[in-house]
């Protein structure tokens, strides 16, 4: 779901940007994270309408696995919506030193997407469940609940595979491989998308595809920084 020309005014934008500049108190697995990026895809799909987006988030991570979080980006739907705001907690650990995994719940929300249309809510919400085997992670999203503008999403699956390596020093390859399958009662194509990037200090250029009809391959350019706090 998601993207629109880069909107610094977008509220939830400025009070995460504020919060991030905010002299704070260290607490221990508090951490927070700034990111900006000349297209915000989403399992392949421009949430911005091919143009740029800044995002920011706050993360708590405890020692027994139990994790928590906000993030918010701005958006462009061609309708009120200007920002997403999601809202997740979850659950991960190690089983052995190759072996990880990661469980969880994750609330999509687009707060001032139904201004001036009360029928136009598409909050919706997922839980997920991801296991890696050293550099490889198998991941599955099913859609649980959603408002009446987010059919789409409801009993949706997500299943993708990702690849990562270091190819030099500090220099990071992922491939990526999607599929999107919707229930038989919601009148959508079934797609699939595909990726490939590389990374190096915060730095991210990635190539990204899907086989919707009329859907170009898309480069963007990505920076990000993590904090602690």
């Amino acid at each position: 779901m998601k993207n629109k020309t880069l909107n610094l005014a977008t509220p939830s934008v400025l009070a995460a940007l504020t919060f991030l500049s905010a002299p704070a108190l260290a607490v221990e697995g508090l951490s927070a994270n700034v990111g900006f990026t000349s297209n915000y895809l989403w399992r392949g799909v421009t949430q911005t309408d091919d143009g740029a987006a800044i995002s920011g988030g706050i993360d708590y991570a405890a020692d027994n696995g139990f994790y928590a979080g906000t993030w918010v980006s701005n958006v462009d739907f061609s309708d009120d919506a200007s920002y997403e705001l999601d809202l997740y907690l979850g659950f991960g650990g190690e089983i052995n030193e190759n072996i990880s995994y990661d469980l969880g719940y994750i609330y999509y929300a687009y707060p001032d997407s139904a201004e001036s249309d009360k029928d136009n809510e598409y909050d919706f919400g997922e839980i997920y469940a991801g296991i890696s085997f050293a550099n490889i992670t198998l991941a599955a999203n099913y859609g649980i609940h959603n408002d009446d503008g987010a059919e789409w999403a409801d009993k949706a699956l997500y299943l993708s595979v990702d690849a990562e390596f270091e190819v030099a020093e500090g220099l990071t390859l992922n491939l990526h491989l999607g599929d999107y399958s919707f229930d038989d009662d919601y009148d959508s194509g079934d797609y699939t998308d595909y990726g490939i990037s590389l990374s190096k200090n915060g730095f991210t250029l990635a190539l990204s595809d899907t086989d919707l009809d009329n859907d170009d391959v898309k480069f963007t350019v990505s920076y990000a920084i993590d904090l602690d706090l």
